[in-house]
Order: structure tokens, then C-alpha cells, then sequence
């Protein structure tokens, strides 16, 4: 697991385990959120697996994911609604971290 912290609310990582949530937890991160849709390659945990065990652990989960056409408006528009919601500090997971990054930073000019 490859945190990589973008400012004090928002970090990214790439795809994280069931296994990596406790240690998430003991980072300090209140939410998570996923730019990865389920079935993207075999192998990947599905949302729901992850969204189960960090509610278990106390972390908020919401699904955003990011698909072939990029981020779209859409995207854009559920992160925004993620991170008025969501407590932080807040993971942002995907493959790499990339799309994470790129949804988040399309969200600055709507929130100023």
C-alpha cells in the first residue's frame, strides 16, 4: 500500500485490500472513497467487500467510480458530494492512485 498524502484533507493510494483497512484506520482516515469500478481486472476486491469491513472499522465509504471515458462530470459531481459528506481526513483509492487524484483535483474550482 503506496499512501501518497495530496494536502491534509485528501490522500491517494492504489487498489487496497480488506486487509489493509486496519492499518487505514490507524493512519487516522475517517472515509474512503473508490474510483475503481468493480470487475476492472480480475482479481480486484469488489467495493462492497471493502465498504463492509471499513464500516466495521468506523470509516465512512462512498463509490465513485472512474471507468474508461476518464473523469467525467458525473465523477466530478459524486466526489464533490463525497467530500461534502465525508468526514476527513479522506483516501481516495483506484489501480494507481491516478484517477484518484485526477477526480479530486477536478473538484477544487466547484469548491473553491
Amino acid at each position: 500500500m503506496d499512501i501518497r498524502e495530496i494536502n491534509d484533507e485528501y490522500s491517494v493510494s492504489g487498489q487496497i485490500t480488506v486487509e489493509d483497512l486496519d492499518a487505514i484506520a490507524a493512519m487516522g482516515f475517517k472515509s474512503i472513497v473508490c474510483h475503481r469500478p468493480d470487475h476492472e481486472e480480475a482479481g480486484q476486491p469488489e467495493f462492497s467487500t471493502i465498504a463492509a469491513r471499513a464500516k466495521e472499522l468506523g470509516i465512512e465509504t462512498a463509490h465513485v467510480p472512474v471507468g474508461p471515458m476518464g473523469v467525467t462530470v458525473e465523477a466530478v459531481n459524486g466526489m464533490v458530494d463525497a467530500l461534502d459528506e465525508l468526514p476527513r481526513p479522506m483516501l481516495g483509492y483506484c489501480r494507481s492512485g491516478m484517477r484518484s487524484m485526477k477526480t479530486y483535483e477536478q473538484t477544487r474550482h466547484i469548491r473553491g
